[in-house]
């Protein structure tokens, strides 16, 4: 199991959540935050320090936002397991998905 980012994140990406992660699984794609579900130790860390509430634990993901599990699988693909978002940086880009929504609140 793992905590997942979901659309909530889209454009804001606050980082507050990459502070409190212990095993730097959270990573920055161009537009939103992705976490490692390889990586995730599920401390639940990031949860609560979300200001705008975008994560959750896989099981508790609103029914409305679940294929954010698959697209946060699917971020991983071509960067694989790095050990680390820290040494990795932004990454410069996103999931296909994420990246084709239109603009939201302050980027619109």
């Amino acid at each position: 199991m793992t905590y997942v980012i979901a659309l909530p994140c889209v454009d804001v990406k606050d980082r507050a959540c990459i502070e409190e992660c212990p095993v730097d699984c959270i990573y920055e794609g161009e537009r939103t935050l992705y976490i490692h579900p390889d990586e995730c130790v599920d401390c639940g860390a990031c949860e609560p320090v979300c200001p705008v509430e975008a994560i959750y634990y896989e099981d508790d993901l609103p029914d409305e936002w679940a294929t954010y599990h698959r697209i946060n699988t699917e971020f991983f693909q071509e960067l694989g397991s790095p050990g680390g978002a820290a040494k990795v940086g932004p990454t410069g880009y996103d999931h296909p998905e994420v990246a084709a929504l239109p603009p939201r609140g302050d980027a619109a």
